[in-house]
């Protein structure tokens, strides 16, 4: 099937330029102010307890049109699931709220806040730990390089600082929270084709980027993969990808030999050939782990924009929340392997057909809060 995509609302010429110089200006403002308590700052690991997980309902006037209730009902099967585990914070249009709570049940809390979209992971802050406690960055959302319509999810990140009373880090560089994957202990990967893209951080340069990504998250090693331009709306986020273990393995989302356009097999391999000669921030050489994708013969028909990839899981206080696409034999082999490489997690599967038709999967339309209590 043919369903709908984060393509749906791309702009014309004009407004995209528009778009990338904004991103221009937003970070030359955030380049010119001194971003706060930056010693001792870093990103948590997503496999440290959370606090709670922020989910986004999708509005009525979103970009899934007629697919808005199939949508929904897989958002709110996802955000009842991480609910079994932690506390769900769900953003939903004022005159949503009522509706998203029904479709969630009592067990999730549901506030008003206007998006666009549901792809929380990029819209809303990034948070991080530190001597002074919590902290939330906004890397200034653009609708993935102005592909997308983003005049109330720019502003997420703020309003959900503002009203968990969480400090708000300005960042310098426009990103996306998909486009960051920590171990928490120091090493970051990312690609870049997501990052050292003038679509996001005009003028930058791979070297100015990664210095801002050290200070903001608290890394020193960062492994940088090629990743893929222009082929899906995110410019291939490594959440997508390549994603850190329990403990320390990277797990690396290998393409079926029959799936999709040759770029994403050519992005896997120069991932993998990047991982086999890198060193973490611990001086240790990972472990990689194939996470094989299911066969698109199983899945009957998909879209062109169908992300089929299992990386694209969330890790849950006690749980790993893993996508399922349809292929018996995969999806089992997808739970096997996370759990394997997860001990002590529960692995539960959800179907996510609809969100995974527009491009995305669990792990973007989840951002975890840290809790501070654990260091």
């Amino acid at each position: 099937m043919k369903g709908p995509n984060r393509r749906t609302l791309l702009r014309s010429g004009a407004a995209v330029a528009l778009a990338a110089v904004t991103a221009c200006e937003a970070g030359k403002e955030g380049a010119g102010r001194r971003m706060p308590s930056e010693a001792g700052r870093r990103m948590p690991s997503e496999a440290q307890r959370h606090a709670r997980t922020f989910m986004a309902w999708p509005p009525a006037d979103s970009a899934w049109a007629d697919w808005t209730d199939e949508v929904r009902a897989d958002i709110a099967r996802i955000a009842r699931t991480v609910a079994g585990f932690e506390p769900v914070v769900l953003l939903a249009a004022p005159a949503e709220v009522k509706a998203a709570q029904r479709a969630c049940g009592s067990g999730v809390e549901v506030i008003p806040v206007a998006v666009d979209d549901l792809w929380v992971r990029d819209t809303g802050p990034t948070f991080v730990t530190g001597p002074e406690g919590l902290a939330g960055i906004d890397f200034h959302f653009n609708g993935w390089g102005g592909k997308q319509d983003h005049r109330r999810d720019e502003k997420v990140a703020r309003t959900v600082l503002t009203r968990e009373a969480v400090p708000r880090v300005d960042a310098p560089i426009t990103a996306e929270g998909g486009s960051l994957e920590v171990d928490g202990h120091g090493t970051l990967m990312v690609t870049e084709s997501s990052l050292v893209n003038p679509n996001r951080n005009p003028g930058r340069s791979r070297d100015d980027i990664e210095k801002a990504l050290k200070e903001l998250l608290g890394v020193t090693t960062v492994i940088w993969f090629q990743g893929v331009r222009g082929e899906d709306i995110t410019d291939c986020h490594v959440d997508a990808l390549a994603r850190f273990t329990d403990d320390g393995a990277v797990l690396l989302s290998r393409p079926h030999p029959a799936g999709g356009p040759d770029v994403w097999s050519r992005a896997y391999d120069q991932a993998r050939g990047v991982l086999e000669t890198a060193t973490d921030a611990r001086g240790r050489k990972p472990e990689i782990v194939d996470l094989p994708e299911p066969d698109p013969a199983a899945l009957g028909r998909r879209g062109p924009d169908f992300l089929d990839s299992y990386a694209n899981y969330y890790v849950v206080n006690d749980a790993v929340i893993v996508p399922g696409f349809g292929d018996r034999t995969a999806d089992r082999n997808a739970v096997s392997i996370i759990g394997e490489l997860h001990p002590g997690r529960k692995v539960v599967p959800v179907r996510i057909d609809t969100v995974a038709e527009g491009g995305g999967g669990i792990h973007c339309a989840t951002q975890q809060q840290p809790d501070q209590l654990e260091r």
